[in-house]
């Protein structure tokens, strides 16, 4: 049996190239959402730092203490809609990316499999008998060359 040594090479350099590259973009990605929500927290947090000073503003200057309590619960539910807000934006981004990313991956080991598939077919046609027997006469399928992974077999 003879298989195209140069070709097969080529379609595991591509694999090796274009698996860690799709692990490397979810990292960036959740690594980016995490960044967007501990902004978000940081912002209602200022958020709620100035009602507080306004308050105090209010209750000191003016004595208006009832208005500056409403105000003051007006201004930080605000805030808090603000950040559920961001967080909502952050969390809706993340998975359009996530889900994004994961087509990606789906279409990589769709080529993968049909790579093998494509490989399994050529030493059949080749081979003949099927056993696809290396130099030291030994046989071995590329199913059984490569380790399964979970999801897949």
């Amino acid at each position: 049996m003879v298989v195209d040594q140069n070709a097969a090479l080529g379609l595991i350099d591509e694999l090796r190239v274009a698996v860690p590259e799709e692990v490397r973009a979810a990292k960036r990605i959740n690594a980016e959402g995490e960044r967007i929500i501990e902004k978000a927290q940081e912002e209602a947090e200022r958020i709620v730092a100035r009602a507080q000073e306004q308050a105090a503003f209010l209750i000191d200057e003016r004595g208006l203490t009832q208005a500056a309590e409403s105000q003051s619960r007006d201004i930080i539910a605000e805030a808090h809609r603000q950040a559920d807000d961001i967080r909502r934006g952050a969390d809706e981004y993340a998975v359009s990316v996530l889900v994004g990313l994961e087509g990606d991956v789906v279409k990589t080991l769709t080529s993968i499999k049909k790579g093998i598939e494509l490989l399994d077919e050529r030493r059949a046609s080749l081979g003949g008998d099927g056993t696809g027997l290396d130099d030291a006469g030994e046989g071995q399928s590329w199913e059984d060359e490569a380790e399964p992974s979970p999801t897949t077999r």
